[in-house]
C-alpha cells in the first residue's frame, strides 16, 4: 500500500496552476502508476519542485540548457498518448 500511496501524493503534485500542466502531468503519472509505486521515478519529484511557467516552458522545448537535468522525463511527458 505505501507505493500506491507514494502515486497518488505524486498525482496529487501534479494539481497545478495551470490546466495545461494538469493534463499533461496526470496523464503521465496515470500512464506509468505501476513504476511510480515502486519508487522509480525520483527525477519527477525533483521536477515538481519546478515553477508551473518554467515547467510549461521545459516542457514546449525541452532542448533549453536549463532543462537538461530533466530531458528524458520531458520528452516521456510530452509523448505520452491521450
Amino acid at each position: 500500500m505505501v507505493g500506491a500511496g507514494r502515486a497518488s501524493r505524486l498525482k496529487w503534485r501534479c494539481r497545478r496552476g495551470m490546466k495545461e500542466l494538469d493534463l499533461l502531468l496526470e496523464r503521465f503519472v496515470d500512464g506509468h502508476r505501476e513504476t511510480l509505486s515502486a519508487g522509480h521515478w525520483p527525477e519527477l519529484e525533483a521536477l515538481l519542485e519546478t515553477e508551473d511557467d518554467t515547467l510549461w516552458d521545459w516542457l514546449q522545448d525541452p532542448s533549453t540548457p536549463a532543462a537538461e537535468r530533466f530531458r528524458d522525463l520531458l520528452e516521456r511527458i510530452r509523448h505520452v498518448p491521450s
